[in-house]
């Protein structure tokens, strides 16, 4: 009888814990959506812009619900079966070890792995972001919090096992083209947990996940990985209707790699000419191990095919 009242006593508490972290969840969305359309009233102009301009108001809405999710505990909506990896690598005809290709969408929170399969790469599994921080567009200069955007590339050296945030690898920014932009930061990462100041934080359960599949190319000899990291998904119209903003000209040099790499299934060869971002069809058979480099031999390759 005793045990069965603290069951039950058990239940009840945990009943209340539900319910609070619930209704935690529910006023930080709230309050994000109020924020949306007060900004202004609240915090001045020039701070709100931050928040609601353009595509902010919608970002600041995911972070806020995803956010909500991860301190209740709930996985996001969105996340593959992560107890499975084994299974879901053999029922999709990979094999361990097989080299890796990664794509980051900003807006839509999402982070894709490609591995590769016979002499193409095949989606294998798209992660939800949880957070990153800042707006679209590039990441500028240390300090204001812009998570980058651009073509990089991941080697051994740059995994962290026991990064703060669980587990981390470094994007490689500032990369040639940030360098020659006269960017600065360091340490941007996708690492686990849900907090960022200029990162892809993926959460913990889900970077394990990540970090597997790459270290498992890694050590089976793929020397680096691409990774391309996009505003919005590149689609002709999504481009379009950013006609006139800041970035859009710094978007357009994005494409063509995004593109590429849709219509081949093999990640682009990628340089940096004349300060702005080159991109041709990757070789057959290639993995995406080779660096992003100033040089405008890939321009000239073009212009004369």
């Amino acid at each position: 009888m005793a045990q069965s009242k603290s069951t039950w006593k058990h239940q009840i508490a945990a009943g209340l814990k539900t319910a609070v972290l619930m209704s935690a969840a529910v006023l930080l969305i709230a309050g994000a959506a109020f924020i949306e359309h007060n900004g202004a009233t609240l915090f001045g102009k020039r701070i709100s812009g931050l928040i609601s301009s353009n595509d902010n108001r919608s970002l600041a809405f995911q972070r806020a619900w995803r956010l909500a999710y991860w301190s209740i505990g709930w996985q996001l909506p969105g996340t593959p079966d992560l107890g499975s990896l084994d299974g879901r690598l053999k029922s999709a005809g990979f094999s361990s070890g097989a080299p890796i290709f990664i794509r980051i969408f900003k807006r839509e929170f999402i982070l894709e792995v490609w591995l590769k399969r016979g002499d193409k790469f095949e989606r294998f599994a798209s992660y939800p972001i949880c957070r990153f921080s800042g707006r679209l567009g590039p990441k500028l200069k240390q300090g204001d919090r812009q998570a980058p955007e651009g073509i990089y590339t991941v080697s051994k050296s740059q995994l962290n096992p026991a990064s703060r945030w669980h587990r981390s690898f470094n994007l490689g920014f500032p990369n040639t083209f940030d360098r020659w932009h006269r960017r600065t930061g360091s340490f941007l990462m996708v690492h686990g947990g849900c907090s960022s100041i200029g990162c892809y934080a993926v959460t913990n359960d889900a970077v394990d996940e990540i970090w597997k599949l790459v270290t498992a190319s890694l050590n089976a000899g793929q020397k680096r990985f691409q990774v391309q990291v996009f505003p919005f998904r590149m689609t002709a119209a999504n481009l379009a209707d950013q006609t006139g903003h800041r970035w859009h000209g710094f978007w357009k040099q994005l494409k063509p790699a995004h593109d590429l790499f849709e219509q081949t299934r093999l990640p682009p060869k990628v340089e940096v000419c004349a300060r702005r971002y080159v991109a041709a069809p990757g070789a057959p058979g290639s993995n995406g191990s080779r660096l992003v480099k100033r040089s405008c031999k890939l321009r000239k390759s073009i212009a004369t095919n």
